[in-house]
């Protein structure tokens, strides 16, 4: 591969974090040389030449985009500072773009589109529907209409931000998956986690206000036994596609 891919993570966590980069390895199928990941609430990590990577990962993050200034951690505002500017310059470039969870956040704000608690969700396995213009997609050509994939957020989309395109829905949350311009994709659904990494997740996060942490063992039962591998497709088809 002629040049990496590059992964924003912001897990302050290290057994999350770690499990995190794992997945995308495992999912995109790429080894640890073509797949760089730069711990964004480490220090700062901006600028960046986005010209040495084929493209740009934004992974979950316990981080909530739309949460007031002041309720915000410095270390929250000092990456959402800096990752405005590497936005700015994707949106600008059209640069090829996958963000999951914290990434469509992030991502939809940065153009324009309002997020907010609106359509949050517990951890679960939700049904996400291809729209017409998601099978219409070039990434989603080998997903099928209809499949399976892990949640757990507390905001979401509410207004798809200019030029957005809709690609993906379900029945509590409506806005799934988007693609501006060409080359930018985001889920609200996580695509980089299997079965191992929700386990992590939802013990890692045991307290902090994805679900009642007095629940831990019935989330773990409803998420188990899904079956999200169809929607594991996504991270491949993204890598195939620009790497």
């Amino acid at each position: 591969m002629s040049r990496p891919f590059l992964l924003l993570a912001s897990r302050l966590e290290d057994l999350a974090a770690a499990e995190e980069y794992a997945s995308f390895l495992t999912l995109t199928g790429l080894a640890p040389a073509d797949l760089v990941r730069v711990r964004m609430e480490t220090g700062p990590f901006t600028p960046l030449d986005l010209d040495r990577y084929a493209g740009v990962f934004l992974g979950g993050s316990p981080f909530t985009a739309s949460a007031p200034e002041e309720y915000k951690s410095p270390a929250q505002r000092r990456v959402e500072a800096e990752l405005a500017v590497v936005l700015a310059e994707v949106r600008a470039r059209d640069v090829p773009f996958f963000g999951a969870c914290y990434g469509i956040g992030t991502l939809v704000r940065q153009a324009g589109g309002v997020v907010d608690g609106t359509y949050a969700e517990a951890t679960a396995a939700v049904t996400v529907e291809l729209t017409e213009e998601g099978r219409r997609d070039p990434l989603l050509a080998a997903m099928p209409p209809s499949f399976a994939a892990y949640t757990g957020h507390k905001e979401a989309c509410t207004v798809l931000p200019p030029g957005a395109a809709l690609l993906a829905t379900s029945a509590a949350c409506p806005v799934q998956m988007v693609r501006l311009g060409r080359n930018q994709y985001a889920t609200q659904f996580h695509p980089e986690m299997d079965r191992a990494a929700v386990l992590t997740r939802i013990r890692v996060y045991q307290h902090a206000g994805y679900f009642p942490a007095n629940e831990v063992d019935a989330v773990v039962q409803r998420v188990a036994g899904a079956d999200v591998s169809a929607s594991h497709r996504l991270l491949r088809s993204f890598v195939e596609r620009y790497g």
